[in-house]
C-alpha cells in the first residue's frame, strides 16, 4: 500500500510541473469541490422535459407558416428535425402533414417558457458557482429571470435561423458538399450559441475575451456529442427500441442532456482554471498548493451573503508530528485541554478573543 502511495505522490508531484497535466487534472479537482456534477444533472433534468413542449411548440408553428407546402414541409422534417438527438430521426420517419392549432401553440409556448427558465436559472446557478461569485454579488429575483429569458430568446431566434439555413443547404448541395457544409454551418451556429449563454449566464466582471476557450471548446464538443447521438441510435436503440419500446428512447435521451450539461460545465470550468491561474493542484491536498488555496478560499467567499459581511480565510500550518492541522494558539486559551499547555497568542489584540469574566469560568473541583 505504501508503494502505490509512493507512486502516486511521484506522479503528484510531476503532473504538477506540466502544464498538460496540471489543467486537466485541475479542471477536474475544481469540478468536483464546486459540485458541478449534480448542477448539470439539474440542467440536464429541465433540458428532458423542455425538450416536449419545445417539438410541440414548433411543429404548431410551423403548421401555421407551412401549411399547404408539402415540400418544404419535407425539407424541414428531412433536414432540420434530424439534427434533434436521440428522437429526431423518429420523427422525420413518422411524421404527418403539419396543421396549426391554437391550443397547441398555447400549451407549447407556456411549457417550453417555463421548462426552459428551469434550465436557463440551473444553468445560471452552475455558472454562479464556477466563477464563485459571492451570493451578494449574485442577480436577484427579478434580474436573473430577464437574464434568463434574454437567452431563451436568443436560443429561439437561433435555432430558426439554423432550421432555415439547414433547409437551404439541404436543398442546394448534395453529397459530400452537404455533408461538410452541414457541419460547418452547425458549428457556425453552436459558436453563436454558447457565446450566448456563456455571456448571458456569467457574471458581467468577465469579460468576453475570457470566455472564448470554454465556448470554442463547447462548440466542438456538442457537434461531436449530436454526431455520436445519431450513431447511438443508429446502431443501439434501433435494436433496443423494438424490445424496450418507448423506455429507451427515455434513458438515451436522458443521457444526452446529461452528457450535454456536462460539457457545458465543464467549458466553464476551463474558462475560469485558465484566466485565474487556478493549477497546478495537489491531487491530495497534501501539503496543499497555492491554487488550492486560491478555489479554496474563493468557495468560502461566497457565503458572503450582504455588504456587512466578509469572509476571510485562514490556512493553518500542518502539524507532522501530530498528524492534522496545528491549531492556533488562540484555540486552546485559556483553559487548555489534557496535555496541551497555555500559551500567549501572537495575534493583535483587536482580533483575540476575549479573556472570560470570573462568572464565566468553570467552577474549580
Amino acid at each position: 500500500m505504501s508503494h502505490i502511495k509512493q507512486l502516486l505522490t511521484r506522479f503528484d508531484r510531476f503532473q504538477q510541473r506540466h502544464p498538460a497535466l496540471a489543467v486537466p487534472i485541475a479542471v477536474l479537482r475544481k469540478f468536483s469541490d464546486d459540485g458541478a456534477g449534480q448542477k448539470a444533472a439539474l440542467i440536464a433534468y429541465y433540458g428532458f422535459f423542455s425538450m416536449f413542449p419545445l417539438l410541440l411548440l414548433a411543429t404548431t408553428i410551423l403548421g401555421f407558416v407551412l401549411a399547404g407546402h408539402q415540400a418544404a414541409q419535407n425539407a424541414v422534417f428531412n433536414s432540420a428535425f434530424k439534427q434533434i438527438p436521440i428522437i429526431g430521426s423518429t420523427i422525420a420517419t413518422n411524421r404527418h402533414s403539419l396543421k396549426g392549432s391554437g391550443l397547441g401553440l398555447a400549451v407549447g409556448l407556456v411549457g417550453a417558457l417555463l421548462a426552459g427558465l428551469g434550465v436557463t436559472m440551473a444553468s445560471q446557478n452552475a455558472f454562479n458557482t464556477v466563477y464563485a461569485v459571492p451570493h451578494k454579488d449574485q442577480p436577484n429575483f427579478l434580474v436573473s429571470r430577464w437574464r434568463s429569458l434574454k437567452l431563451l430568446v436568443a436560443l429561439g431566434l437561433l435555432q430558426l435561423i439554423s432550421t432555415a439555413a439547414v433547409g437551404i443547404v439541404a436543398g442546394g448541395f448534395g453529397g459530400a458538399l452537404l455533408t461538410i457544409s452541414g457541419i460547418g454551418l452547425s458549428l457556425l451556429v453552436n459558436v453563436a450559441m454558447f457565446l450566448a449563454v456563456f455571456r448571458l449566464m456569467t457574471d458581467h466582471s468577465v469579460s468576453t475575451r475570457e470566455l472564448w476557450p470554454g465556448i470554442a471548446i463547447a462548440s466542438i464538443a456538442w457537434e461531436v456529442l449530436q454526431a455520436l447521438g445519431g450513431l447511438f441510435v443508429g446502431r443501439e436503440l434501433k435494436g433496443a427500441s423494438e424490445t424496450y419500446g418507448a423506455f429507451a428512447t427515455v434513458i438515451g435521451l436522458l443521457v444526452w442532456f446529461y452528457l450535454g450539461a456536462r460539457v457545458v460545465v465543464y467549458a466553464a470550468e476551463i474558462n475560469v482554471v485558465l484566466t485565474r491561474r487556478l493549477w497546478p493542484r495537489s491531487m491530495f491536498g497534501d501539503p496543499p498548493a497555492p491554487a488550492d488555496r486560491k478555489a479554496r478560499a474563493a468557495l468560502a467567499k461566497m457565503e458572503e451573503r450582504d455588504d456587512t459581511e466578509t469572509i476571510d480565510v485562514t490556512f493553518h500550518p500542518q502539524d507532522r508530528e501530530r498528524g492534522d492541522p496545528a491549531r492556533p494558539d488562540y484555540a486552546v486559551a485559556p483553559h487548555p485541554a489534557a496535555g496541551e499547555q497555555a500559551r500567549d497568542s501572537p495575534w493583535p489584540a483587536e482580533t483575540r478573543p476575549s479573556e472570560p469574566t470570573a462568572a464565566e469560568e468553570p467552577p474549580s473541583d
